[in-house]
């Protein structure tokens, strides 16, 4: 069975497409203000190795600073792939919602990367001054419940 996707559908996913592809580039490079400006001023990421959700852009920057300093002194690099994006239809109020498998490599200088992470993440996305911003991010593991 052939799926028919309109060019308004197309140019969509294109666009959030090119939107994760950035926002992990600016993760995994440390740039903690470039990636906190993704999400809207009083964005919401939960991950699940916190305790509580972080709020807030100034929250997200001090969050990546801390562990790519971290990462840093450990040597390590980490890598966020973002896959299997599933893109719903615009909610009436223009949201967008995102389900996609993230995958968290690890590398150390001199030794073979590895397979760190696998998640699920669910993201409620809008657009704010022209540009795709996250509202919501929340994040599960497979290995826990």
């Amino acid at each position: 069975m052939r799926e028919t996707v309109s060019p308004a559908y197309a140019s969509l996913y294109a666009g959030i497409q090119r939107f994760h592809a950035r926002q992990m580039r600016l993760l995994d490079s440390g740039d903690a203000e470039g990636w906190a400006a993704t999400f809207t001023e009083d964005g919401l990421f939960a991950p699940p190795s916190l305790p509580e959700p972080v709020r807030g852009r100034a929250a997200l920057a001090a969050g990546v600073r801390s562990a790519h300093a971290e990462l840093a002194a450990a040597g390590e690099v980490r890598r966020h792939l973002l896959t299997t994006a599933s893109v719903e239809e615009p909610d009436p109020d223009g949201s967008v919602r995102v389900h996609s498998y993230v995958q968290v490599v690890a590398t150390r200088r001199d030794e073979a990367p590895r397979l760190l992470l696998m998640c699920v993440c669910e993201d409620v996305l809008v657009v704010e001054d022209g540009e795709w911003r996250v509202r919501e991010r929340y994040v599960s593991r497979d290995d826990r419940p």
